[in-house]
């Protein structure tokens, strides 16, 4: 049975990360045995995450103003930038209650298999940032994996002649695993106990 609007909503949603063909299907028939106010809900739930929130002009992220919360806060140590790959590793981070400092969002790691280079991360942004002098530490907060340790390299060495400290998350955190998938208590500890880099 081929019933169009449903195979397009499928196909959609199949488009999400974590979400396959099986559970695509089994939310569209969740909604159609729900009355229509649910579905009009997530539709309008949906509309106003994407058209209210955005990108912080300083730390690229998530911010319902031009500024966000994080970088307004004069109580947070402006002396500290935690450098992450996606925005969504901001709440990870902040939900351990360890680190106090600001952020920087790359938007991505350096992956030349997949054609991302330096120019398709905000690399520039974060130079910006360290010729204001006001920066004594970068926390190279990337993932574990290849590409989040080739980036992590990389800003060291194309860094190295500011006058900041390079510091990175110990492997309590699994080799080849996303801070996503990572524990509070783990994910804690590494902050805390973060291993300093030397340009070798």
């Amino acid at each position: 049975m081929f019933l169009k609007e449903l195979e397009s909503f499928i196909e959609i949603f199949t488009r999400l990360p974590g979400i396959g063909e099986k559970s695509a299907r089994r939310i569209a028939f969740h909604l159609l045995k729900s009355n229509k106010e649910e579905a009009q809900r997530l539709a309008s739930s949906i509309l106003s995450l994407v058209e209210k929130i955005q990108f912080c002009e300083i730390c690229g992220g998530f911010s319902l103003e031009p500024i966000c919360d994080i970088c307004k806060d004069e109580n947070r140590n402006k002396e500290i930038v935690c450098i992450v790959e996606d925005p969504s590793d901001i709440f990870i981070i902040e939900s351990t209650n360890e680190f106090n400092g600001i952020y920087h969002v790359l938007m991505g790691a350096l992956s030349p298999l997949d054609g991302i280079g330096e120019d398709d991360l905000r690399i520039k942004e974060l130079e910006q940032r360290l010729k204001t002098g006001t920066i004594k530490e970068c926390f190279i907060a990337t993932n574990p994996t290849l590409e989040g340790d080739a980036t992590a390299d990389f800003i060291v060495r194309k860094f190295s002649h500011y006058p900041v400290t390079f510091s990175r998350l110990t492997h309590g955190v699994p080799t080849g695993s996303t801070l996503e998938f990572t524990d509070k208590h783990t994910l804690s500890m590494s902050i805390k106990n973060r291993r300093i880099l030397k340009n070798e």
